[in-house]
């Protein structure tokens, strides 16, 4: 007998611990073939790309994404009870699904004879958005249902709820609570009164056709049905119901605000070159997270001396280049974005003016043409081509470095017949003038007669400043992908580099262009606290105004003109005064550095 109940209880044991090992087998099999839930952590909606300065600050975000993200301990307690009223009012006691809910919406379903009612939990709908799609089917409610349990098993309630809140939409391009708080209140989430977060929380199953701004009445009785909700749940008083139903709405819209960017010229340019570093697939999959090169605090510091410097009507841009890198610090492409959101920092060709003579003098340099060689400013023809200087000014028998520091434009052209047209373009060319459009081998080459970037002239001169080290310049330091693993970087582009001139030639035209701003042209922007070196542009008429100038860390260009090219009433000068009044409000950034001495002048 004894044998019987020991062979029973063994038996009993074995096929406990045989079912219950099958139990563990099997749900391991389907967790196996289930998405990792660890997925939802760095979840982001497709094509969600998110601009970041240099340091990290927030510029901009486009596509379908979520702002100032809740944490688990911030979720405002108004709002969790106003979405689980709404939603799922058993979440924290199910496991994933609410099957109480769902032999509910059956009966209901059967009795309507249609689908009118489902009973999706607030975990099922965070598995659907991470997950899967909003198609209607029965093999994706069952992957729903199974990816629901699972979330259940592996996250707490109050992470499923935060990621759940931070991903919904909730209308007018609305993603997650945040962005809702401030479209529809211009408030943060926890500012919202109790009626705001029932309003909100009433979104969720048709954002669209229950919208306020849409449809006031239909919002106001959905708001009242889910108030009515929280009551019923305890979760408020019949006092606070009363209330609450009572209260207006209130509305105060305000646009997302990653929608804004604070440096739109930048943003647009770096959105131009995203496609030549990432792949289709990457766009469109988005998640995208970019560390740009901008500045946030000189990019500020530029638009307002744009704003402040350039007279009426007249345009202005500006771009600051890190010499060593080739990385933008700053861009600015014109006054007002929202007026014209054409980027005269990378898109206006414009007359350079005398700030082309820099590739003249340095073919004329590296074709063994030292600074102290003489030559002779006086008028001459070059055929039917007979070149002035500014106010018809001549100054004889002149060095290389003075006809450099006084502009002369006879010098130029002189030099440009000696060294001869491909020499010269070449150079342009190998510093990254001249390539988008070419240079015409016509004498008034030689004085700015071609069009030309601020962008591009200006990476030419921070090449310079880099001792003859030729950078691409780019807004982008690295990117990362939506695991935070870096898919590219700036770093690691170290073929685009190339060494255009010696060391020698660009530290004698490093100061020659001292000389310019010690001694000739581009004086007024001198700076009593460090070396600048620099050279002005005007075209013809005074249409275009530049500055180009250089404090060993950072080249940066000024330009000013009108976009229907008329003539101005500003001169080069104002260009340089601009130049002058950026870089002492933002030289406290930046050690006080010299520029290298060139070998000849140490002889």
């Amino acid at each position: 007998m004894k044998s019987k109940l020991f062979l029973l209880a063994a038996s009993g044991i074995f096929l406990g611990s045989t079912t219950a090992l099958f139990q563990i087998f099997l749900i391991r099999s389907i967790e196996s073939i289930l998405p990792n839930i660890n997925e939802i952590e760095n979840f982001n909606r497709k094509g969600t790309i998110t601009l970041l300065s240099t340091n990290q600050e927030f510029i901009h975000k486009i596509g379908s994404s979520k702002e100032n993200e809740l944490k688990n301990n911030d979720i405002p307690g108004k709002i969790e009870k106003a979405f689980i009223a709404a939603e799922d009012r058993r979440f924290y006691s199910h496991q994933g699904l609410d099957f109480i809910g769902i032999v509910r919406a059956l009966i209901m379903n059967f009795r309507k004879r249609e689908f009118h009612e489902g009973a999706s939990t607030i975990t099922q709908q965070l598995a659907r958005m991470v997950f899967l799609n909003q198609n209607k089917t029965f093999n994706r409610k069952i992957k729903e249902a199974a990816i629901a349990l699972k979330i259940d098993r592996n996250l707490t309630k109050k992470k499923i709820l935060k990621h759940y809140l931070n991903n919904i939409y909730l209308g007018s391009n609305a993603y997650g609570i945040s962005d809702a708080a401030w479209v529809y209140f211009s408030k943060r989430p926890d500012q919202l009164t109790l009626e705001e977060s029932a309003l909100i929380a009433g979104l969720a199953p048709a954002p669209s056709y229950y919208s306020p701004l849409v449809n006031t009445k239909l919002a106001i009785k959905r708001r009242n049905i889910i108030l009515e909700r929280m009551r019923s749940e305890n979760f408020i008083s019949q006092n606070d119901l009363i209330k609450s139903k009572n209260k207006p709405l209130n509305l105060n819209p305000g646009t997302p605000k990653y929608l804004i960017s604070s440096a739109p010229f930048f943003s647009s340019w770096v959105y131009q070159k995203l496609p030549e570093l990432l792949t289709n697939d990457q766009l469109k999959t988005g998640g995208i997270t970019v560390i740009t090169s901008l500045n946030s605090k000189w990019q500020s510091t530029a638009t307002q001396m744009i704003k402040n410097y350039s007279a009426n009507n007249i345009e202005g841009a500006i771009v600051s280049i890190q010499p060593s890198t080739g990385l933008v610090r700053a861009l600015v492409g014109g006054k007002d974005f929202k007026k014209s959101q054409f980027n005269r920092a990378t898109q206006a060709l414009r007359s350079p003016g005398s700030t082309f003579k820099l590739f003249i003098y340095a073919t004329a340099l590296e074709e063994g043409f030292k600074p102290q060689d003489l030559f002779l400013d006086l008028p001459k023809c070059w055929g039917d081509y007979c070149p002035e200087n500014f106010n018809n000014n001549y100054l004889g028998e002149i060095s290389l470095t003075k006809a450099f520091t006084s502009s002369s434009n006879i010098i130029a052209v002189e030099l440009l017949d000696n060294l001869g047209f491909d020499n010269v373009i070449a150079i342009a060319n190998s510093l990254g003038v001249g390539k988008s459009q070419k240079l015409g081998k016509y004498y008034p080459l030689a004085i700015g007669a071609y069009e030309e970037t601020l962008m591009n002239i200006t990476s030419a001169y921070s090449a310079i400043t880099n001792r003859g080290i030729y950078q691409t310049p780019s807004p982008i330091e690295k990117i990362l992908g939506p695991d935070n693993k870096i898919i590219w970087s700036q770093d690691l582009q170290k073929a685009k580099e190339k060494r255009v001139l010696s060391q020698d030639v660009a530290d004698t035209l490093n100061w020659m262009l001292q000389q310019s701003v010690l001694n000739g042209t581009g004086s007024i922007a001198s700076l009593k606290t460090r070396q600048v070196a620099g050279k002005t542009g005007t075209s013809e008429g005074n249409r275009d105004l530049w500055f180009i100038g250089s404090i060993p860390q950072l080249t940066t260009g000024v330009w000013f003109g009108n976009d229907n090219n008329e003539e101005t009433t500003m001169s080069s000068g104002n260009a340089a005064w601009a130049w002058k009044k950026y870089i002492q409000e933002i030289e406290k950034d930046l050690k006080v550095i010299k520029f290298k001495v060139p070998k000849s002048l140490k002889e």
